[in-house]
């Protein structure tokens, strides 16, 4: 009996297993039964503050105990090799950090695990954009976050400019809230010549791209081409997003993969959140994410799908 879904994984696994391109195992296992019917409910940018009760009762080896389960967790889903935003700021410090550079050591060669800097509090505050600076060499990837600054112009400038001086790529979320309004990319795209960081640049999520006319999201297709600007698309950590009444092309709430990969661009997959008050059911199963990116955007093509699952060449 043939199963695509079987054949595909052995495919996976024989090709070396699953790129995990984008994850926070810093915050998995995490969440609480009374956490479900409260901040789980509460919208993102408000977890965004929530998160630090957790940060500030963790102790390091809170967050070394938690991120190891999670990391061994990946393994055994079959993923070779993962991304993972880890936050450094104010009320967590260095604890997160300091738990994951010890997993980075400990677990490799058996996973190969590569560490962003999440920049959850923003880059225009000198007390936080000061502390990343002290560790920033300690990060394979500059990890970014626009939206937590108020001028996202002006935290671009920041964390471009460590992309350029240390070489590193530079991993930005953008265009999280599936608005038509929403323009994230088109800025980043208008900034990479500026710090030539052609080819440098990875965005995280872009669900709001395909809220978008066809016209304008072919326009950001050819600059992305031109730019060198890849995606990675976390497919259930959005699927979830609330209804809204605004007039939009018809779309499911995922990256716009199947149009993106039409224009020659490089796609990436990932987990995002695993067990935490972002996505409390999420158990970081890549296979469930692959599923959730066929099925959404009507990809069947084996190919495309193996080299989704099993991209490096975003990391």
């Amino acid at each position: 009996m043939y199963d695509p879904t079987v054949e595909l994984k052995k495919e996976i696994i024989k090709s070396g297993g699953f790129v995990n391109c984008h994850s926070h195992i810093d915050r998995a296992y995490t969440v609480r039964s009374e956490n479900l019917s409260n901040e789980c409910e509460k919208f993102l940018t408000e977890k965004w503050k929530i998160v630090d009760e957790v940060k500030s009762l963790s102790s390091e080896e809170d967050y070394y105990k938690r991120m190891k389960l999670a990391f061994l967790n990946q393994k055994e889903f079959g993923v070779k090799k993962i991304c993972s935003f880890i936050d450094v700021d104010s009320i967590v410090g260095l604890k997160a950090l300091n738990a994951a550079k010890r997993l980075r050591k400990e677990l490799f060669p058996v996973l190969d695990i590569k560490l962003a800097c999440q920049t959850l509090k923003g880059v225009t505050n000198k007390k936080e954009r000061s502390l990343i600076e002290s560790v920033i060499e300690e990060f394979d990837i500059i990890g970014s976050l626009p939206a937590a600054d108020k001028n996202i112009g002006s935290h671009l400038d920041v964390v471009m400019s460590w992309s350029k001086d240390l070489g590193k790529k530079l991993h930005i979320h953008v265009d999280q809230l599936n608005r038509p309004e929403e323009d994230e990319t088109s800025i980043v795209l208008d900034m990479i010549s500026k710090y030539n960081l052609e080819g440098m640049v990875v965005g995280i999520h872009g669900i709001s791209i395909a809220s978008k006319q066809k016209s304008k999201r072919e326009e950001i297709y050819m600059k992305c081409v031109d730019k060198g600007m890849s995606f990675v698309s976390c497919p259930s950590a959005w699927i979830d997003h609330r209804r809204s009444e605004d007039l939009q092309p018809w779309h499911n709430a995922t990256t716009p993969v199947e149009e993106m990969l039409n224009f020659g661009i490089k796609i990436g997959l990932g987990t995002d959140n695993i067990c935490d008050i972002y996505k409390p059911f999420s158990n970081g199963d890549m296979m469930t994410e692959l599923k959730f990116i066929l099925e959404s955007c009507h990809i069947y093509d084996r190919k495309k799908l193996l080299k989704m699952a099993t991209n490096k060449d975003l990391l």
